[in-house]
């Protein structure tokens, strides 16, 4: 079943119906090259186009005898188009048409994400702005670091989304790959100026040297970059689920009229569609995985990439469609609470000033050492006691020999950590 958020055109792609289309669309290709050639004669291609046709039961049927997916196939064409089905697939191979008509489904599936990262890409953007000057605290390890404001997260999933959106068009172009070089690639009983000419005619590039398959490094290539959008958009997710925790609730998912978070806790709000997002992306990295170990085959080839294949390429292509879809859902309606990151930002009693209170005291000429030790002091006090990280400096003589109760008050202002992000999201945005 194909799974909501997931676009009708990429669910329709992967269908029987769809792949066994692409298969006749390259075999009539091939049959129209002929023509041109003078090697099929006119009024066969004519029939071949009227009548060529595929019943999907029946290329089953005779599949369970033949024990061979493309001849199956092609016994039921033939079945719709008679005598003239003598010139279908002369001269090539099973793999010129099922690597080529992968190709094709590949690229398709390409231009489907590649429309998604840019409508997330317009969602991470009005966020971004919306938020831009939202102050919050920044942390690392989990703990507070220093203030930035919630617009530079999306700032920073925009840029990734923009390396996402390279790294995908590149796929698409390592993929838009014909092979039609016959049994080994040698262009034994198939003109070498026919592969040009198809893959002219089907939109892509002929593979300049091939075995029997185009080689599988292109499709792991693919993969990889379905991996790693699938693996920023994870980032996006656990991101999410952490400002979402009760004790820090920054933000949460969108959580629509009627629906219920427990079985059990009427109360809860889970992110499960983050959750759900975080778990796809590990299906998606597996896949990768297995595309890569797809590469290594027997000689000029064997079919153990055949079978990973119909699994891995739809599944994470229908995958990242969805998740970029679902993301998207989530980041435009997600709920936001400026107010709760100021009161988040107060709860380490202004500790996020200590590399300012450090470095005010390096420029009066105490060693980094000495001031590294003497803003230590105070700020484990001031954890110790739950108390303000500002007033114990104030009450430090050792500090205030060096720094005025003016001075330290001029540290804490807020507005210095910030001042630079126009500068950033100029750089991200492209603008002014």
């Amino acid at each position: 079943m194909i799974p909501r958020y997931t676009r009708p055109e990429m669910g329709r792609l992967w269908e029987p119906e769809n792949r066994f289309q692409k298969w006749l669309d390259v075999e009539i290709a091939v049959c129209e090259a002929w023509t041109e050639l003078g090697e099929i004669p006119k009024d066969a291609l004519r029939v071949i186009k009227e009548k060529a046709r595929f019943d999907i039961s029946r290329i089953d049927e005779i599949e369970r005898t033949v024990k061979h997916d493309v001849i199956a196939f092609l016994t039921s064409v033939a079945e719709f188009v008679g005598p003239e089905s003598r010139f279908i697939h002369k001269g090539l191979t099973s793999s010129d048409v099922v690597d080529t008509a992968l190709s094709l489904l590949m690229k398709e599936a390409s231009d489907i994400i590649i429309d998604d990262i840019k409508e997330l890409m317009d969602v991470l953007k009005t966020q971004a702005f919306k938020y831009k000057d939202t102050p919050c605290i920044g942390r690392s390890h989990g703990v507070h670091a220093e203030p930035m404001t919630f617009g530079l997260k999306f700032a920073l999933w925009y840029e990734d989304a923009k390396r996402g959106l390279k790294r995908m068009e590149t796929a698409k172009d390592a993929i838009s790959i014909g092979k039609l070089s016959g049994a080994v690639g040698t262009f034994s009983n198939i003109p070498t100026e026919l592969e040009d000419m198809i893959c002219k005619k089907l939109g892509l590039k002929a593979e300049p040297v091939a075995t029997q398959v185009i080689q599988r490094d292109r499709h792991a290539e693919y993969m990889t970059a379905l991996a790693l959008i699938a693996a920023c958009i994870e980032k996006i997710a656990v991101e999410i689920r952490h400002l979402q925790r009760t004790e820090v609730l920054e933000a949460e998912e969108p959580f629509s009229v009627g629906q219920k978070g427990s079985s059990a806790m009427p109360h809860k709000r889970n992110p499960v569609g983050c959750e759900n997002l975080s778990g796809l992306a590990r299906i998606v990295r597996s896949n990768a995985m297995a595309a890569l170990e797809n590469i290594a085959l027997w000689h000029e080839r064997d079919i153990s990439h055949s079978s990973v294949e119909r699994v891995i390429i739809p599944d994470s292509a229908i995958l990242v469609d969805y998740m970029l879809n679902r993301l998207k859902g989530i980041l435009k309606d997600m709920h936001v609470y400026p107010e709760k990151m100021r009161s988040n930002m107060d709860r380490s009693y202004g500790l996020y000033n200590s590399q300012r209170v450090m470095l005010a005291l390096t420029e009066k000429g105490i060693t980094r050492e000495d001031a590294y030790a003497m803003v230590q002091r105070n700020a484990m006090e001031s954890w110790k006691q739950g108390i303000s990280f500002m007033k114990l400096l104030q009450k430090d003589s050792e500090i205030t020999k060096y720094l005025s109760h003016q001075e330290i008050e001029e540290i804490f202002d807020l507005q210095y950590y910030l001042r630079n992000i126009d500068y950033i999201f100029n750089r991200v945005f492209n603008e002014g």
